[in-house]
């Protein structure tokens, strides 16, 4: 069992940054393939990042802007998003599946409660 819980969210300009963080308890985050996913309002949830071993992919969406990284000490996993877009507006939810889980939203076990990001044009 593990629980995840994000911070970082918030509001920011067009072309600005945010990291945002997933702390992870209950077992140790390196333990788990990581993921970070986004849903805007009446969207479906979509894949943004995911991290298993030292292997991220990521969607073409972001790919160049956003960065998913990991500090096993810390439990925590990031994911560093530069050159923020409107269309970037969405509730990010960061989580946890088997190592090498991939892109898909139905592989991942473990959810946390999401935060907001909005970018405002």
């Amino acid at each position: 069992q593990v629980q995840l819980v994000e911070s970082g969210g918030g509001l920011v300009q067009a072309g600005g940054s945010l990291r945002l963080s997933c702390v992870a308890s209950g077992r140790t985050s390196s333990s788990y393939g990581m993921g970070w996913f986004r849903q805007a309002p009446g969207k479906e949830r979509e894949f943004v990042a995911t991290l298993s071993w030292s292997d991220a992919d990521y969607a073409d969406s972001v790919k160049g802007r956003v960065t998913i990284s990991r500090d096993n000490a810390k439990n925590t996993v990031y994911l560093q998003m530069n050159s923020l877009r409107p269309e970037d507006t969405a509730v990010y939810y960061c989580a946890a599946g088997v190592l090498g889980v991939g892109r898909m939203v139905e592989n991942y076990r473990y959810w946390g409660q999401g935060t907001q990001v909005t970018v405002s044009s």
